[in-house]
């Protein structure tokens, strides 16, 4: 960690205060004629994931936190956890199921995402922006309603449920949006 005067501190950084890491949403820097500047900061705390203002000196000094991102491959479920291996060092390491959460829904073994590390410790699971995804079961479309754009229910191999267009069926390869949690397309046949 390297010490830096609040002025330098800016939006996406990461920064220790008092013990615990928080994530820079926003700054503004408010310096009123000849009165003492005053830098206020929009803080997120990495483990509680509660936001804060907090209004300091831009003089003053903090720690910034270097965070490392791996990508790493899921591997395989480890009773209540899910292990992954980093791509490069070939290191493995668990995640609880309460700690990756709904995330899962979107990977299946062998696929890839990235995962921020601060000394060792992991702090979040990014997802790439797309999966594809099998779909193993879809509701049976509606003949006829064609008024309006029609969506049918659909669980995916992951035990993901989303809608879907009508003439997506079991056995069909899709894209999924893992910001959104939606359809994209069909990859080809």
């Amino acid at each position: 960690m390297a010490s830096i005067p609040y002025s330098q501190v800016r939006k996406g950084m990461v920064i220790v205060e008092e013990g615990q890491l928080y994530f820079v949403l926003d700054r503004d820097l408010n310096t009123p004629g000849n009165w003492r500047a005053i830098l206020q900061l929009k803080l997120k705390n990495l483990k509680t994931g509660s936001i804060a203002i907090n209004r300091v000196r831009p003089e003053d000094k903090t720690e910034q936190a270097y965070l490392d991102k791996r990508e790493m491959q899921y591997i395989y479920q480890d009773g209540d956890g899910y292990v992954f291996m980093d791509t490069e060092t070939f290191d493995q390491i668990s995640l609880s199921r309460e700690w990756v959460g709904d995330q899962m829904l979107y990977l299946k073994e062998g696929s890839k995402a990235a995962v921020v590390l601060h000394d060792g410790r992991p702090l979040s699971l990014e997802l790439p922006q797309t999966v594809e995804l099998t779909v193993a079961e879809a509701d049976p479309s509606v003949k006829g309603a064609t008024a309006a754009a029609q969506r049918k229910s659909a669980t995916l191999e992951t035990g993901l449920r989303l809608e879907v267009p009508p003439y997506i069926a079991a056995g069909d390869l899709i894209v999924v949006d893992t910001e959104r949690s939606e359809y994209v397309t069909r990859v080809g046949r």
